[in-house]
């Protein structure tokens, strides 16, 4: 792996903040998105809450065959974390086989209107990353040629 040597840049510091509060409760509200984004943005959960929405009602099984490369004991644990933190209601059916089926909740479909922001920015925007990235890697194999 080679790694690129940025040269610093000299950025000016901002002139005194018209905000009053202090840098601390500054801090403390830019990461109040955190707990957010760990539990909506988490490795399967995007996944899972789009497929339940866009399908409705699933069985474990269904929904495993819809997501495709989700391994069992991960969409169980994933499922399992998300009727934790109320994004899926989970109902089971005491019959001969039992019968679980997952759906999303109201909590879970508030998230709509978040995920319909990112597939419009997907949408407008990943051509233009995937552009940012190609020019990315040809400076940077060019600078590993010149420092080889």
């Amino acid at each position: 792996m080679s790694y690129i040597t940025v040269p610093p840049t000299s950025v000016a510091e901002p002139a005194e903040s018209l905000d009053p509060a202090p840098a601390s409760d500054t801090a403390d509200q830019a990461c109040s998105i955190g707990p957010a984004v760990d539990i909506v943005f988490s490795r399967w959960t995007t996944p899972i809450l789009w497929t339940l929405h866009s399908c409705g009602r699933q069985r474990f099984v269904e929904l495993e065959r819809r997501i495709g490369t989700i391994t069992p004991k991960v969409l169980t644990q994933r499922l399992r974390q998300m009727e934790r933190d109320g994004l899926v209601v989970r109902t089971y059916h005491p019959e001969v086989p039992p019968r679980v089926e997952y759906e999303i909740s109201e909590l879970g479909r508030s998230l709509g209107p978040l995920f319909a922001v990112l597939a419009d920015w997907s949408q407008d925007n990943l051509a233009r990353v995937e552009q940012a990235r190609q020019r990315y890697d040809v400076l940077a194999s060019a600078d590993a040629k010149r420092r080889a």
